[in-house]
């Protein structure tokens, strides 16, 4: 199997930090811009698209900050992807920090979805 590269995106954001963190770390939340559907049975998360169905675990998360799940099918892995809200303590600008593993030819598709995905939350947001 092929290694994965990590990679990191940075997206600026105009919404509080904790309405943020109400839509990247609640089922509700995610299913609004993240997948068709979300679901969780304690520290496992269903995302649902379309037909297709992936289970995640979720690693880790800090209450108004960050939330790490891995995909089980990486269970042996150390690949994880991770959405963190960081904010600027001198402006005080709000972005969203994505962290992710990809093959070397899927970097730019993974990206194009994650940009995808964050306009639509933007949009849900009213952020532009």
């Amino acid at each position: 199997m092929e290694d994965k590269v990590k990679y990191e995106m940075e997206f600026p954001i105009q919404a509080s930090p904790s309405l943020l963190y109400q839509y990247i770390s609640t089922p509700s939340g995610l299913s609004e811009w993240y997948a068709d559907d979300v679901n969780s049975r304690g520290e496992f998360f269903t995302f649902i698209w379309n037909e297709s169905e992936e289970k995640a675990k979720l690693l880790s998360k800090k209450n108004g900050e960050r939330i790490k799940f891995r995909w089980l099918e990486d269970e042996d892995s150390p690949y994880f992807f991770e959405i963190r809200i960081q904010v600027d303590e001198i402006t005080k600008d709000v972005s969203i920090m994505i962290t992710d593993f990809a093959e070397d030819d899927e970097i730019e598709e993974g990206k194009m979805l994650w940009e995808n995905m964050i306009s639509d939350l933007k949009q849900i947001l009213g952020s532009s």
